[in-house]
């Protein structure tokens, strides 16, 4: 989405309109063998893990100990929740 700055590129504005509804997409089909909050949590959080992760590797942004630290705990904890939601 920063890529598209405000939209106002077209072929950046159409990948993230594109991501935007693969995403959509994808919690639909998990919410079918999961709960709705474990599909959700796993949504978003592999959401936020992925948007920190492009913003290091496309647009060179801080990846400090810390933030590199954070962003695994979210990836533990939708593996957790993944692995609670389909016992």
């Amino acid at each position: 989405m920063k890529a598209s700055e405000g939209f106002t590129r077209g072929w950046a504005s159409a990948l993230t309109a594109v991501a935007i509804c693969l995403s959509v997409w994808l919690l639909s089909v998990a919410v079918k063998v999961l709960p709705i909050g474990t599909a959700y949590a796993v949504w978003t959080g592999i959401g936020g893990a992925g948007a920190a992760l492009f913003g290091i590797l496309l647009f060179h942004e801080p990846a400090g100990a810390a933030r590199i630290a954070c962003i695994a705990l979210i990836v533990i904890g939708v593996i957790g929740l993944k692995a609670l939601g389909t016992s």
